[in-house]
């Protein structure tokens, strides 16, 4: 089996793990009395970004090879997930936060890092194989946004998006990918490289970036545009599930197929990817974010207007736009990261890029949404209310994302030069 096949195997099966759940479980935690814990779910994964990915990449780095390590993070990832649907299958409606939270979080602690792992490895065995990384990855990447798009459908159409099977299936994916992922090219470890500064271990050398102010703005718009990324994720299905309630809209295939129409959004996140060269170039950093930024403001306001029945068409929008919203955001930013910083901090620069982004903007974007659907949607017994009052939290995140986009439109400088844009 050739080199390409192999990586693209792993790739599609990392994020196979990952789409089993994400955008179904808080339809999940609904339906079994936790709705209103739902934010905590999806800001763990924030929380243990912030610290994990370090943690393990340092001892793929100096001990074990980093498809071992892979190997290792899905089992356990995998076990402690099979115990958080082991819980939800054992006391069904009864299940508490106190008996699935734990293990849900043990095994996204595991999870979160295979994401740079799978980088890693990918990285290191083109390197080895003589292939241009730049050039040769992208298009093994599409492969996991397949993955998550396919185990989507798996768990729609099996039925499962709203009970805890779903974390069987994730478990599932991840002993697959274990025992794969032993077959995979040696990564070799730097058991001889000189001992580094505390400082320098943890890339922490780049927060001098912070000294500079567009920098600075910069890291700070991102992480006020990452409080928008886990937002849909974590409230997208569980909003157009409560439609089944809803005569009218109980049987349209937007309530029964929810993740099946999500999917849509990953979809056009493959499409718009290869925009972004095209993008950045023709209109700049700036302009490229601030597209992304409308977008998210279309996202949302467009669940706001929309139905399962005569307006679904409204909800398909929102899903391709998703596209331009996410990828405009963080592949452009990472570029732009990568573009304005020093070879010998680039790689700490995209760490704190992510910390920004995935870790403190999601994280408080999901708390942040939990406390206006909690104080909105939740506080309501009445399913017409209810209903009224997603609209009502949909154009309240439309509104907080056409803000950041304003105040980045009025404060952030930046002269753009086409020529300095390297993307091929």
């Amino acid at each position: 089996m050739g080199l390409k096949i192999r990586l693209i195997i792993m790739n599609f099966l990392v994020f196979a793990v990952w789409g089993s759940y994400l955008t179904s479980m808080g339809s999940y935690l609904a339906s079994v009395g936790m709705g209103t814990n739902i934010g905590w779910f999806y800001s763990v994964q924030g929380i243990v970004s912030l610290f994990m990915p370090a943690i393990i990449g340092i001892i793929a780095d100096r001990w074990i090879p980093a498809q071992k390590m892979l190997s290792i993070c899905h089992f356990l990832a995998a076990i402690f997930m099979a115990g958080a649907g082991y819980m939800g299958m054992k006391y069904g409606e009864n299940v508490t936060f106190a008996q699935l939270f734990p293990l849900y979080t043990l095994s996204v602690a595991f999870f979160m890092p295979t994401i740079a792992l799978d980088n890693s490895v990918s990285y290191t065995a083109l390197t080895a194989g003589g292939y241009d990384t730049v050039k040769a990855f992208p298009p093994i990447r599409v492969f996991g946004t397949i993955g998550f798009i396919c185990s989507m459908w798996i768990v729609d159409l099996l039925g499962f998006q709203h009970d805890y099977r779903q974390f069987f299936v994730c478990a599932i994916w991840g002993v697959i990918l274990g025992i794969y992922a032993l077959t995979l090219p040696n990564c070799p470890v730097n058991k001889g490289k000189p001992s580094q500064s505390f400082v320098d271990t943890f890339g922490l050398r780049a927060f001098t970036l912070f000294k500079e102010k567009r920098m600075c703005l910069f890291f700070i718009f991102s992480m006020l545009l990452g409080v928008s990324l886990q937002i849909t994720n974590g409230y997208a299905n569980t909003f157009i599930s409560a439609f089944k309630d809803v005569k009218e809209y109980a049987d349209t295939f937007a309530v029964q197929h929810a993740n099946i129409l999500i999917s849509l959004s990953q979809i056009s996140e493959t499409l718009c990817i290869l925009l972004i060269p095209f993008c950045l170039r023709k209109f700049g950093i700036k302009k490229v974010m601030l597209i992304a930024m409308f977008a998210w403001v279309l996202r949302f306001g467009f669940f706001g207007v929309g139905n399962p029945g005569s307006g679904v068409w409204l909800f398909i929008l929102s899903m391709i736009v998703y596209g331009v919203a996410f990828d405009f955001f963080n592949i452009s930013g990472s570029l732009f990261v990568d573009q304005e910083t020093s070879p010998e901090i680039r790689s700490s620069a995209q760490g704190v890029f992510m910390m920004m982004t995935n870790g403190f903007g999601a994280t408080i974007g999901t708390l942040a949404a939990q406390g206006v659907v909690n104080k909105l949607v939740y506080s309501n017994s009445d399913v017409t209310a209810q209903i009224s009052a997603w609209s009502s939290t949909w154009y309240i995140f439309a509104a907080y994302a056409l803000v950041v986009a304003v105040l980045f439109a009025i404060l952030f400088q930046y002269k753009h030069d086409p020529n300095k844009i390297k993307t091929n």
